[in-house]
């Protein structure tokens, strides 16, 4: 029987967004119209529920392209890849079909428009990211550095100073950014900056919905992979915001109720690559031991959508 009561806050928009929708249907819509196996290059997105769950419909998920046997159909993760991936795949005639979400796309063609106009670019990111990888490798590696605290300032030739601009990923946490962005414009005055902002809409309104609920909550739970990192912001997000008790889980089954002791309001949000349905886990089993009472604060409403492959669309 439900013990004491148990209030659940949940933060929305949460969950999927629409480059991660978008990738999960060219996974499931490529499996329908070539059949199986369908390679995907990486974890399409970072969510092993997700990824074990097109494995079983017959993905096949490989590292590098040296996996995928000759004449195979190979799918590009939502992160995007280097260029060199585009072309091995050219030269070894696969049949691909590129997943990257189109605003990590733009990413790309800013730091390609860089490289185009003369200038050198300097990336604001995680290191050892598939996002960052892959915007790193859209240009010679001479001509961008990754910048991923005030102090990667400092390393910045001289010479770059004149002729910069800067492109950032898409799942950093605002307020980070936008520290590190005023010391570099402070060093920088002419960088030249992104055509728009570079963190994706996803990311700004989770991270907004989190900030709104983290004062009402003893413990904010983030569902997501540990090696999401949006989903790893949120965390960070709601701590900053005021919630000291911020965890990320994968799964319900992650989930010890004992730890809830003296939890009297509990707030629950998604990454961006984390479906509803294991938040719907969550709160099921959290039913079981608890008299629960379930709200919602819509922080904004989300009705972006971006259209599949044409290659998928025939």
């Amino acid at each position: 029987m439900p013990g004491s009561e148990l209030k659940i806050l949940l933060a929305s928009p949460r969950g999927f967004c629409a480059g991660v929708t978008r990738a999960v249907q060219i996974v499931s819509m490529a499996l329908k119209k070539f059949g199986t196996p369908v390679y995907v290059r990486h974890e399409i997105v970072h969510n092993k529920y997700v990824v074990q769950k097109l494995a079983d419909e017959g993905a096949v998920f490989v590292n590098e392209l040296d996996e995928v046997p000759d004449g195979s159909v190979v799918i590009f993760s939502a992160h995007g890849v280097p260029l060199s991936v585009i072309e091995e795949a050219k030269r070894r005639a696969l049949t691909t079909i590129d997943a990257t979400c189109p605003l990590v796309e733009k990413v790309h063609k800013e730091a390609r428009k860089n490289h185009n106009d003369g200038r050198k670019t300097l990336l604001i990111g995680h290191k050892g990211h598939p996002e960052v990888i892959g915007t790193m490798g859209q240009i010679p590696a001479d001509e961008i550095k990754l910048i991923s605290s005030v102090s990667d300032i400092d390393a910045i030739p001289a010479d770059w100073a004149d002729n910069l601009g800067y492109v950032t990923q898409t799942t950093l946490s605002l307020d980070e950014t936008a520290e590190l962005l005023q010391a570099l414009k402070s060093r920088f005055p002419s960088i030249v900056k992104p055509h728009q902002n570079d963190i994706c809409y996803a990311t700004t309104n989770r991270q907004k919905a989190v900030k709104a609920i983290a004062k009402k909550c003893d413990l904010l739970m983030v569902i997501g992979a540990p090696n999401s990192s949006n989903s790893k912001r949120l965390v960070e997000v709601a701590k900053e915001a005021g919630c000291a008790h911020s965890v990320l889980v994968q799964r319900a089954a992650d989930i010890n109720p004992d730890d809830l002791a003296g939890v009297k309001t509990l707030g629950i949000t998604a990454g961006a690559s984390a479906p509803e349905v294991l938040v719907r886990e969550v709160i099921d089993t959290l039913a079981g031991h608890f008299k629960i009472t379930l709200s919602e604060h819509v922080e904004t409403e989300e009705k972006v959508s971006f259209p599949l492959p044409a290659s998928l669309r025939e």
